[in-house]
């Protein structure tokens, strides 16, 4: 009577229950997946992801899913690697006291910021060290759903070139070689990169430029230690004086000029041969320009300085990483930039790049930014396909940071 029993038992469809879900593996079912910019799309694709590290990509009819997976159904969305913002500021009223600010209140913070638009890695250019660290710290704990950050700290100005718009606060003075000692002593405290105002807003009607020799110094502190050193140009100038001073990486274009005359057409050339990278955060201008009152053509005037330099350093090959000052923006949304960008003349490809390998291979994850087996698992859902339309990149479901759920938007 027993067997008999357990047979029935087995054969009734009511009682036969389907596997546990594996908490530690998760499969995005369904959607159209772009494994890297210059990889071919699968049209239905599948990623699995096991714990942190992405185990499968391929079409849905060549990859199994696992039995137990969590599976989130991604149809009609398109599959990427996680994004980079490359220039950020944690400098938020949201941000302060993050030792002991409530671990959701940060995570709404960095959700609103950058989660909610696909990042998973964030390059804070300038901030109160001991903060952005403690924020940090309680991501990386698990505490706090957030991005990986690297952070440069205080960032240096010129001598009289603290910039105005961070009054009264200031930020240290670099006037002589020997101050390049105060670079070397912000990264012992913990930053991991540095930051220039090689041509600074002193006053809304003053640029003030760090002498080359200056930013010479403070390069070579920051190579020493291993730190990219990246330089807020604000004029030709000012980019000049960080390309010839060693600069790794130009944190903003460099569309204004105080006296009207054109920029430097000879600056992007320069950079591309010293392997420079550019980030050119072109919805900063019209933002800036906008709120100061600026007529409409010189809105638009700014603007195309901008991307004109953007296309012109794209057009030799240089490299362009995505960044937009958000933080010290307060307009999160990156939609603009995109549109910018593509305006600018770069493909949806060259911005996915600007997005995940280019920043990848910059700060030393070479073979990063892309899908693939064996890599972390730093995924992103966009509603739908950017190549189609590029404001897609801000339309994100989901972000996975080393097979974590950073970010999921309601249904």
């Amino acid at each position: 009577m027993g067997g008999l029993l357990l047979t029935g038992i087995g054969c009734d469809p009511a009682l036969v229950r389907a596997p546990a879900p594996r908490a530690n593996v998760t499969a995005l079912v369904g959607g159209r997946v772009l494994p890297s910019p210059d990889a071919a799309p699968i049209a239905d694709g599948v990623v699995v992801i096991d714990d942190a590290t992405i185990t499968a990509v391929g079409p849905r009819a060549a990859v199994a899913v696992p039995a137990g997976a969590r599976v989130i159904d991604c149809t009609g969305g398109t599959i990427v690697a996680g994004f980079w913002n490359t220039h950020v500021h944690f400098t938020g009223a949201s941000f302060r006291s993050a030792d002991t600010a409530a671990a959701s209140a940060l995570g709404d913070a960095l959700r609103a910021m950058l989660t909610s638009y696909g990042v998973v890695h964030a390059i804070d250019t300038g901030s109160y060290l001991p903060n952005t660290l403690a924020l940090r710290q309680r991501i990386e704990r698990g505490e706090v759903a957030g991005p990986s950050i690297l952070t440069a700290g205080s960032g240096f100005a010129p001598a009289g070139g603290s910039p105005y718009y961070i009054l009264p606060a200031r930020i240290p003075e670099l006037s002589r070689r020997e101050d390049a000692a105060l670079v070397d002593a912000e990264l012992a405290r913990g930053a991991d990169i540095v930051k220039l105002f090689t041509g600074s807003w002193a006053s809304q009607r003053s640029i003030v430029v760090m002498p080359v020799e200056i930013v010479r110094a403070a390069v070579e502190v920051g190579h020493r230690r291993g730190a990219l050193v990246f330089a807020h140009p604000s004029n030709s100038p000012g980019a000049r004086t960080a390309i010839e001073g060693g600069v790794d990486v130009l944190a903003h274009t460099f569309p204004t000029s105080l006296d009207g005359t054109p920029w430097d057409r000879a600056l992007p050339a320069m950079m591309k041969q010293r392997g420079m990278a550019l980030i050119p955060t072109l919805k900063l201008w019209p933002y800036e320009l906008n709120r100061a009152g600026a007529p409409a053509d010189i809105v638009q005037r700014v603007l195309g300085n901008g991307m004109a330099q953007t296309r012109a350093f794209a057009d030799l090959g240089g490299q362009l990483l995505f960044g937009t000052d958000v933080g010290y923006m307060t307009d999160y949304d990156p939609t603009d930039e995109f549109v910018y960008l593509q305006r600018a003349g770069l493909s949806a490809s060259q911005i996915l790049s600007m997005l995940t390998t280019a920043p990848a291979a910059r700060f030393g994850r070479t073979g990063a930014g892309r899908l693939a087996p064996g890599l972390a698992a730093d995924v992103v859902v966009l509603d739908s396909d950017p190549t189609h339309d590029v404001r897609a990149f801000a339309r994100v479901r989901t972000t996975i940071r080393n097979g974590r759920i950073i970010h999921q938007r309601d249904a």
